[in-house]
């Protein structure tokens, strides 16, 4: 088993997310070894010249900073007590899987309890805008800790913001997501209309960005919506997943979301139509098509 190094990053989950943000290591002239539950998702690792571990164990035994790119913050709890078990103290996990605030704590307190810091740093963008350096990282945890990872946060997104104590990242990116998921949702129901009233859709796409009805959904998923290309960037079951993350935050915080509470119900609808696994610019073919 190879020494721990600093110069050696490990990322386990290197699905959608975690391959752009390998990239971005790679790019960097970090050396990256990663790991996946499913083996196929390591090909391209392997492509931009990093490294397959064959389980948590061996990450943990290579690296002293280990990204998590995980699909919800449930496996991450599992992940985390797993890497307790090998990691040696005083390396950290940064963890960037969008879930809930309190599993981020919790994850934190057991971490600490070993001597392992722990950073939540979840990141606003699709995968190929964090691929191309256009993601935005919102970390909580420790200062000192987020001081210490500044060179690395840097190298993964070109903007990154420190957010307050544990959980604020998580908390932060379900803030973020909201504004987007809506103004993505905004932009199907507005290109449907026109597609339905017989407005060419280019046209219709450049008019909007040309007026204060600009979003940046826009640029990232107005293209996608017009050649119904749903090859995916980010997962439409994954967004609904957030969606509900979003609600139960705000349950906690007794505040109402009307608009998030109809989002979740067009997305169940697109997920039982067999979208779910679609890029979530797919909400475009829920409305336009009138599924139900």
């Amino acid at each position: 088993m190879p020494q721990s190094s600093p110069g050696i990053i490990g990322v386990i989950g290197v699905g959608l997310l975690g391959s752009a943000l390998c990239h971005r290591l790679r790019r960097a002239g970090y050396h990256v070894i990663g790991y996946d539950t499913q083996a196929k998702q390591l090909e391209y690792l392997l492509h931009i010249g990093g490294r397959a571990a064959g389980s948590v164990e061996e990450i943990a035994k290579s690296s002293t900073t280990i990204l998590l790119s995980l699909p919800d913050s449930g496996i991450s709890k599992t992940v985390c007590t797993n890497l307790m078990a090998y990691t040696s103290r005083n390396s950290t996990i940064i963890d960037t899987t969008t879930g809930a605030p309190e599993d981020a704590i919790s994850n934190s307190a057991l971490l600490e309890t070993k001597g392992i810091q722990f950073l939540d740093a979840t990141v606003a963008g699709s995968s190929s805008q964090v691929h191309d350096g256009e993601g935005v990282m919102m970390v909580g945890g420790n200062k000192e800790v987020f001081n210490q990872c500044s060179q690395i946060l840097d190298d993964l997104c070109d903007r990154t913001f420190y957010v307050g104590p544990t959980g604020s990242g998580a908390r932060v990116k379900l803030i973020v997501n909201l504004a987007i998921g809506l103004n993505r949702a905004v932009l199907a129901e507005t290109l449907a209309l026109a597609d339905a009233s017989s407005i060419n859709l280019q046209t219709a796409l450049e008019v909007l960005k040309a007026t204060p009805a600009y979003s940046a959904a826009m640029d990232i998923k107005g293209e996608k919506m017009i050649a119904r290309d749903f090859t995916p960037q980010a997962r439409l079951r994954q967004h609904r997943k957030d969606v509900e993350l979003i609600r139960n935050l705000a349950e906690q915080h007794n505040q109402k979301l009307p608009l998030s509470d109809l989002h979740a119900t067009i997305l169940d609808t697109a997920i039982n139509a067999g979208l779910g696994d679609l890029d979530n610019s797919a909400i475009y073919k829920v409305i336009r098509d009138n599924l139900s």
